[in-house]
């Protein structure tokens, strides 16, 4: 909620935020969508989202459907600053195959032309459709259905932020609110990963090295100080870091840290050359640098065999 009903900015630093059930007290027609089970869980800017509270939050939602089964749907709200990220991590950590829907609003609450609520609606409905079983994490935006893993906020200002880019939405709902999907995403997700996190309380540390002209590494041996246990190169397109961040990210190699290479374009699949294949070096398929850093914290919690954490790449 910002100020007044004008404050579609600066609310960012002054906003209060609402539990859950204060929301859903100004959407009451969402009763007839659905019986919904309102939880309150963080009132934290996304920005401000911690691994901690991803990992808490996993745990809580299988929690969640497990004790109040049988769930047909859950819908998550998140400042969408950071919901790409928590909607990707929720997909390969998440182990239910019901339906599991992220939204959020481009303007806040209370606001004029606020999209908050007819958001909301449109997660509930894609939520309880029976279509959105067994596809991980959906978000659900401007009456569009996205996957987790290929979503991405593509804009800080446009009204419809989010897109897929190359590969396009998986559904809609129409001006009748019904819900449709035109394609199923084919990596695995969510059940069919490995990435238990039962007794884990922390992830390795992964850090990403943002290329640009000049770069003389100086990040890379930061991060290798401050523990990295894996490093992401957000290359220039289509997966080249500078000559110095090269000659570092090789010594961090050697040292046994896994180095990512991806793409600071944010959309493109990375092909695996043979010069990245004999380094060892992982490449990160289509995967932005922010989702490539999540999908290296949970491999890393597994193994640190470049090898294996390649054909994670490949499968989710």
């Amino acid at each position: 909620m910002g100020r007044d009903e004008f404050d579609v900015h600066e609310y960012v630093d002054r906003s209060t935020i609402l539990q859950i059930d204060e929301v859903l007290q100004r959407a009451p027609a969402l009763g007839g969508l659905a019986e919904i089970l309102p939880v309150n869980f963080r009132n934290l800017p996304s920005s401000a989202i911690s691994i901690a509270d991803w990992l808490e939050l996993t745990s809580t939602i299988d929690a969640l459907v497990r004790t109040h089964a049988p769930v047909e749907g859950v819908v998550i709200t998140h400042g969408t600053s950071t919901l790409e990220e928590t909607a990707y991590f929720l997909h390969l950590t998440l182990k239910s195959d019901c339906a599991l829907v992220m939204t959020g609003s481009h303007r806040p609450l209370g606001a004029v032309g606020s999209d908050a609520i007819p958001n909301l609606m449109s997660a509930v409905r894609v939520a309880t459709s029976p279509d959105a079983r067994g596809q991980g994490v959906l978000v659900v935006l401007s009456d569009e259905i996205h996957s987790a893993r290929e979503v991405t906020k593509s804009s800080s200002s446009h009204a419809v932020p989010f897109r897929t880019p190359e590969l396009g939405m998986l559904g809609v709902l129409d001006a009748a609110g019904a819900v449709a999907f035109y394609r199923r995403t084919t990596r695995k997700h969510t059940v069919d990963t490995p990435f238990d996190l039962s007794g884990i309380s922390d992830l390795p540390r992964v850090d990403i090295v943002y290329s640009h002209i000049g770069s003389d590494g100086t990040a890379v041996s930061a991060f290798v100080a401050a523990g990295a246990r894996g490093i992401v190169s957000a290359g220039f397109p289509p997966d080249l870091p500078t000559r110095a961040e090269r000659a570092q990210l090789e010594k961090a190699r050697e040292a046994g840290i896994v180095i990512v290479q991806c793409s600071r374009a944010g959309s493109g699949k990375i092909a695996r050359r043979s010069s990245l294949r004999e380094r060892g070096i992982v490449t990160a398929d289509n995967l932005t640098p922010q989702k490539a850093r999540i999908l290296t914290m949970l491999a890393l919690s597994q193994t640190r065999d470049p090898a294996t954490i390649q054909e994670f790449f490949n499968r989710f």
